[in-house]
């Protein structure tokens, strides 16, 4: 799998750094039908992609502890970390 996984949801452009991340799986408790903890025990999305209300997405990500969740607007703007 990619260093690097990206998918849109709602208008916002959603990246997992494979190499940060270290499956402390907080963003799976909060939003568990778009991640998941791969065979690897490293953060993966979902198949197949489901919506999500933004808020919550958004906060699934801001929780990472090692900030191995980013979240672009749809202007491209960082809006997490």
């Amino acid at each position: 799998m990619p260093p690097i996984l990206e998918r849109k949801s709602g208008g916002l452009t959603l990246r997992i750094d494979r190499n940060t991340c270290m499956a402390n799986a907080s963003c799976v408790k909060i939003a568990p039908e778009v991640f998941r903890v791969d065979e690897e025990s490293i953060c993966a999305f979902v198949e197949p992609a489901t919506e999500i209300e933004r808020e919550r997405l958004v906060e699934a990500c801001r929780i990472c502890p090692v900030d191995a969740l980013i979240v672009l607007d749809e202007q491209g703007n960082q809006i997490v970390p």
